[in-house]
């Protein structure tokens, strides 16, 4: 019984002072890039890339997030997926002016988006491939423009598939308000 409980001391012991130690080097160890307060969003990455690495923004900002946006119907009596919502290309530019549609009506515009969240399914005419390219085609006439030259963080997934079998993309966007918008 007493070895048990040496054993048990021991392991105590050696616990409690990895913990201290750790909480020791955490608080002597300084952030190697000091975070600064930023007073509008804040795009980071590099300045060939299309999209943003990380986007910084200001404490008390209200943001705003659209849910899964999905393809608007293009043709009720279409054939195909095709006929009634396009390509992976044809649906993005849909969801993407439906995006846009909702920001608008909440004061917004393309130019205040940060982040995208995207889903891509395999598309039958590509041999069940992602047609990420016809998603980036889409994206580029957007953002990274003359026009709007925001380049947000984004996250692009394959998955298996979404709620309409017809549906080969789902974007969910996140936008914040410009400094001094009225949160009331």
């Amino acid at each position: 019984m007493g070895l048990n409980r040496n054993i048990k001391v021991v392991i105590f012991t050696a616990l409690v002072s990895c913990f201290v130690g750790v909480s020791v080097y955490a608080a002597a160890t300084p952030n190697k890039l000091p975070l600064t307060p930023v007073h509008e969003p804040e795009f980071y990455g590099s300045p060939s890339s299309s999209i943003a690495s990380a986007v910084a923004v200001p404490e008390g900002v209200a943001t705003f997030m659209t849910s899964g946006t999905v393809p608007p119907l293009l043709n009720k009596d279409g054939k195909t997926v095709y006929e009634r919502y396009g390509n992976t290309e044809k649906q993005a530019e849909g969801i993407l002016l439906n995006i846009e549609k909702q920001l608008k009506e909440q004061g917004l515009s393309l130019k205040d988006v940060i982040y995208l969240r995207v889903y891509v399914t395999p598309d039958a005419a590509l041999e069940g491939k992602f047609d990420y390219t016809g998603w980036f085609n889409a994206y580029a006439k957007f953002f990274n423009t003359k026009a709007n030259p925001v380049k947000p963080a984004r996250s692009t997934v394959g998955v298996a598939g979404l709620v309409n079998a017809d549906w080969l993309i789902e974007i969910e966007a996140v936008a914040a308000y410009p400094k001094g918008h009225n949160q009331d």
